[in-house]
């Protein structure tokens, strides 16, 4: 058996790590925290001194942030088909998308959420302009299966959940090309399987 251990909570980007972990289809642990309470504790702390979710650990090894455990995944499980070949001609683009995601697009939407004002600031941030990430992002799935080649990898995972909150949350513009595009990464097998696990653990950390 796979020494997976997934930390996480229900309500939080977990779900992200919760999808990654059943496309690997590897056996794993899940340890659900509660926020204010086990998620600050200090047994947790040891393993996330930030005291939040998602974490992996695999052995010895512990991951924090989702794309970085989307990542790791994908090259320690490279049977699950979750990654482009390193070296090969897609690697680039799928670490571009991913990472793209993992900044960018997480900035630009929690700091628009927020009501942040970058005009006449937009040189100093490092994603520009909010319409802009959102230009390119559509730009890249609209009408296009998977961000990456002609398969499903983690760089869709990760930025097709991101585009979901977006949507769910009334956080991102409302555009066809998002919605068709997580649609299909939505109806996944895998996708599904996460989301039933995660809807049914929630009234265990509802703290």
């Amino acid at each position: 058996m796979a020494d997976l251990t997934l930390y996480t909570n229900p309500m939080s980007r977990g779900r992200i790590a919760r999808w990654a972990m059943e496309e690997i289809g590897q056996p794993y642990e899940t340890v659900l925290l509660e926020f204010g309470t086990t998620i600050k504790a200090p047994d947790y702390l040891n393993v996330n001194p930030m005291g939040k979710v998602p974490t992996l650990t695999h052995g010895q090894t512990v991951v924090t942030e989702c794309a970085a455990i989307c990542a790791y995944l994908a090259d320690a499980f490279p049977d699950a088909g979750l990654a482009p070949p390193v070296g090969g001609d897609l690697r680039g683009s799928y670490y571009r998308w991913l990472f793209y995601g993992a900044g960018p697009v997480e900035a630009a939407v929690t700091n628009h959420a927020m009501g942040f004002d970058t005009a006449g600031k937009e040189q100093q941030m490092g994603y520009g302009a909010f319409d802009h990430v959102m230009n390119t992002l559509e730009g890249a799935v609209k009408d296009r299966e998977f961000l990456v080649g002609d398969s499903f990898t983690m760089a869709d995972l990760y930025v097709g959940s991101q585009i979901s909150w977006g949507l769910g949350f009334g956080t991102m513009d409302n555009r066809p090309g998002f919605k068709e595009y997580v649609a299909r990464l939505t109806a996944r097998p895998a996708a599904m399987r996460a989301n039933e696990l995660d809807d049914a653990a929630m009234p265990q950390t509802a703290g």
